[in-house]
């Protein structure tokens, strides 16, 4: 007599794939940015809890917590390992495993920092975005040098405890030496540093800063607009969320497409491409958002030239 299975463990689904969110961050700083890429994965097809499960792994400042979430995540084997808008997640995730594929999303030369062969070629488990290059930097102080001409000294405020701490002090420093300027690097790592940057900014009027690209200083954004209003410092970032915050003016990637992008590279990942043969992409927009409120509190009269091609105003 033939066996017949159970009807129960015939109609059981299957287990959904599982992404494992990896991010140096928290939820609540990085709410926009994850529902870009949530919107990225569902245009390709993927809704979480229906068709994908995601367990998210958030360290909320504490990159030292990163090694043993990324090792939870390969004990738990997820179909892919994403690291969107954490540079330092990316780093962490590429030593815990060679084997499930990683997307990421990197501020920096993935190449310069070791996380794929080439662009074209990653030639290993991980690829993704880059969001920025040396030419953004360089572009920065241009946009910050027509708003504030007749600026005396530059500031760069870089996390000195990021992996992209090299990187982009020399993108600081070439960027400077494209408009024939010196730089000034003030390291800011934890919170009192960052106090303690502005502090220490000469008090006569001619000082003016450019901010690195980092999570941990985007996850301050507040505090550090804040303190460049009190300390009457023009400012320039790279995402517009400080402009929104009420600094003076951001250029660079337009970093929900970045995330959208990252969302669309874990659901090809999850049908079946491999990292090794998707090659690493850069954003399809970059924008330029400047804050007229602050302007004026700061007596900066914007030039109209600036003004014709900025992406966004804020009045």
């Amino acid at each position: 007599m033939p066996l017949v299975r159970p009807l129960a463990a015939i109609a059981q689904p299957a287990a959904l794939p599982v992404i494992g969110f990896l991010h140096s961050g928290s939820p609540e700083a990085n709410a926009r940015r994850t529902g870009a890429f949530l919107k990225g994965l569902h245009d390709a097809g993927f809704v979480e809890g229906k068709n994908v499960a995601i367990e998210y792994r958030w360290a909320a400042g504490h990159d030292d917590e990163l090694p043993a979430m990324a090792a939870d995540l390969v004990r738990r084997n997820v179909a892919v390992i994403v690291t969107p808008g954490s540079t330092a997640a990316s780093i962490v995730a590429k030593h815990a495993t060679s084997t499930i594929p990683i997307v990421f999303t990197s501020g920096s030369d993935p190449v310069e920092l070791g996380l794929v062969a080439s662009l074209n070629r990653p030639g290993s488990n991980l690829t993704g975005i880059t969001s920025i290059n040396a030419d953004i930097s360089a572009k920065r102080f241009g946009v910050l040098h027509q708003m504030v001409p007749q600026a005396l000294r530059y500031f760069g405020l870089v996390n000195s405890a990021s992996p992209l701490a090299g990187p982009v002090t020399r993108q600081l420093r070439a960027g400077a030496a494209s408009i024939g300027v010196s730089i000034d690097i003030l390291h800011a790592s934890t919170e009192d540093e960052i106090d303690a940057a502005f502090a220490g900014l000469p008090r006569d009027p001619g000082s003016v800063l450019v901010s690195s690209p980092d999570a941990f200083l985007y996850s301050r954004r507040k505090r550090i607009a804040a303190l460049a209003a009190s300390h009457a410092v023009p400012a320039i970032f790279d995402v517009r969320d400080y402009v929104d915050a009420g600094a003076l003016v951001s250029y660079g990637a337009d970093y929900l497409n970045v995330m959208r992008l990252a969302g669309d590279y874990t659901a090809r990942v999850l049908k079946g491409e491999k990292p090794a043969d998707l090659p690493v992409v850069q954003p399809e927009k970059f924008e330029l958002v400047i804050n007229l409120r602050t302007a004026k509190a700061l007596g900066i009269t914007v030039p109209s030239t600036l003004l014709a091609i900025a992406d966004d105003v804020v009045e």
